[in-house]
């Protein structure tokens, strides 16, 4: 079977099959004021409210829409947000799925999961745990895998957040977007083509991609920090690499207590719950680690409201 080809046109030709089962997702327009930000006006893309939680959903439907699902059904492992997305993408299109998830994956998440009705199973400490598991369990079932980050269908279908994004503000200049495996990023990477100015944002507890770029490929990273349940595989898609190579003008740094900080503010004035992951992209503006040009036209991707903990809402 030809593998698919992760492109704007491929993006766009896939969008019509998976619109009845997302949400076009709002922008709001904040003063950057608000949060002592240079900015007069800065774009918001709320993928946090999308199906699940999070942006993953557009990738699960991809999947099991333009593929044969076997009867054994589907296998995902994730952090979390992958799986609570093919379990809800499962459930809607009436398909058998086996989720695996670390132990560090929030209860927030592991309750969305069972919630729709998929068969969960916890263990190990991190995603690439739960990966090894998933793919011992795909070897013997003969289930259809679907991949958190390093698929085309899954790229492919998270390009459309790009898709809708450059519709609904055409004219920013750069976009904020967190980086964990890749696929986010991969996505909208591939849809904008160079168009508008890709910045990768990473805990420095989890520089996956930060260190594959300086490397030249994807290598083993550290898999730490407050983010990671979402933001800390062991490497970075390879599927997804030489999209960014192209595609990703920037990679910054974060720290966990400027994520920390992120989610607070994004509570604080916008009454936004935010997981650390799904903040992790406003945490480079507001701790700096970003700094805007004069005018430039800023968006930022807020991509997961599935946190381990309320604290910051307190």
């Amino acid at each position: 079977m030809t593998q698919p080809v992760v492109d704007r046109a491929a993006i766009a030709a896939n969008y019509p099959r998976i619109a009845p089962y997302i949400r076009r997702t709002p922008v709001m327009a904040v003063n950057g004021a608000d949060f002592g930000l240079p900015l007069p006006e800065l774009q918001l893309k709320l993928e946090l409210l999308q199906h699940s939680g999070s942006f993953k959903p557009r990738g699960a439907f991809t999947s099991l829409l333009a593929r044969e699902i076997p009867k054994a059904g589907v296998v995902a492992a994730s952090g979390g947000n992958h799986g609570a997305a093919v379990a809800y993408a499962a459930m809607v299109l009436q398909v058998p799925a086996k989720i695996f998830v670390p132990s560090i994956a929030a209860p927030m998440k592991i309750a969305r999961i069972r919630g729709y009705g998929a068969d969960l199973v916890v263990g190990g400490d991190r995603y690439a745990d739960a990966l090894a598991a998933g793919e011992a369990w795909l070897a013997q079932s003969g289930a259809m895998a679907i991949h958190a980050y390093d698929q085309p269908e899954t790229l492919i279908g998270q390009g459309s957040v790009g898709l809708e994004l450059e519709q609904q503000v055409p004219e920013i200049d750069t976009l904020l977007v967190a980086v964990g495996g890749g696929g986010l990023i991969g996505g909208i990477a591939a849809w904008y083509g160079g168009k508008v100015k890709v910045v990768a944002v990473e805990p420095e507890a989890a520089p996956t991609l930060h260190m594959a770029l300086k490397a030249g490929h994807p290598v083993d990273a550290p898999a730490g920090g407050v983010a990671a349940d979402s933001l800390a595989p062991k490497q970075v898609g390879g599927l997804m690499f030489p999209i960014a190579q192209k595609g990703v003008a920037a990679s910054v740094l974060v720290t966990d207590d400027a994520i920390r900080e992120a989610q607070k503010a994004l509570w604080d004035k916008l009454r936004l719950v935010a997981e650390p992951g799904g903040a992790a992209a406003f945490a480079a503006l507001l701790s700096g680690r970003y700094v805007p040009k004069q005018g430039e036209k800023i968006a930022v991707l807020v991509c997961g409201s599935n946190p381990t903990d309320l604290a910051f809402t307190a």
